[in-house]
């Protein structure tokens, strides 16, 4: 899953449980899901930081030298 169909799928897990009057489990559910979403996005997001990080510490480097 890239990390673009994550964020599409957990906004529309926001929207769900903002607009939509679910039953409790159904929503458990969806918040559940909406977590293990969030945390692989983070993660996502973590390391294209630090690859960013490298890259730009590496370029630094470079033209120090």
């Amino acid at each position: 899953m890239t990390f673009e169909e994550a964020y599409t799928q957990l906004s529309t897990i926001v929207q769900r449980l903002e607009s939509e009057n679910l039953p409790l489990d159904d929503a458990l559910k969806l918040f559940e899901e909406g977590q293990r979403l969030a945390a692989y996005c983070q993660e996502q997001l973590n390391q294209a930081e630090l690859r960013v990080t490298q890259i730009v510490g590496d370029g630094s480097t470079s033209s120090a030298e």
